[in-house]
């Protein structure tokens, strides 16, 4: 009996260190075996409130996803006085020293970052979901956290 016990433990024991970790690639050179473990990126998740009276808190943020998509994981998220920016025909913004919202909002997409306008907001302001510009999409909660695998790190303006 006491030696079942003791097969079944050293089982479990050599099962257990045969288990590669999560996104793990395993390779044998000779003698020598290697655990290659892929690195998960962090995202950003960055919110976004302000509009055309306060450019600089817009366009810094909207800076930062740009440069940051380029090897993060980034979603954006507008609400409050921003989704007046997100809307087919709405007036470009401009600040010195940045370029402007809808240059920043260009690239975001072209990198497939999710830019998201809140719809509560979005309907206060008058808006529909179809009056949003091509490539941005209606706030959705699972996609607050379905964006990354590593960490959220958020920014708020």
């Amino acid at each position: 009996m006491k030696n079942i016990g003791l097969l079944i433990l050293l089982g479990f024991v050599i099962v257990s260190c045969n288990q590669n970790p999560k996104n793990s690639e395993v390779s044998t050179v000779g003698d020598e075996t290697k655990v290659m473990v892929d690195t998960v990126r962090d995202g950003m998740f960055i919110h976004i409130t302000e509009s055309y009276n306060d450019p600089h808190r817009v366009l810094m943020p909207m800076k930062m996803a740009a440069m940051l998509s380029k090897d993060k994981d980034v979603l954006v998220y507008m609400d409050i006085n921003s989704v007046e920016l997100l809307v087919k025909g709405a007036k470009d913004l401009e600040h010195k020293d940045f370029d402007s919202f809808q240059t920043y909002l260009k690239i975001l997409i072209e990198n497939k970052v999710g830019v998201y306008a809140c719809p509560t907001c979005l309907m206060v302001a008058g808006f529909k979901p179809e009056d949003l510009m091509d490539g941005v999409q209606l706030a959705q909660k699972d996609k607050f956290f379905d964006f990354t695998k590593g960490r959220i790190i958020t920014l708020d303006y």
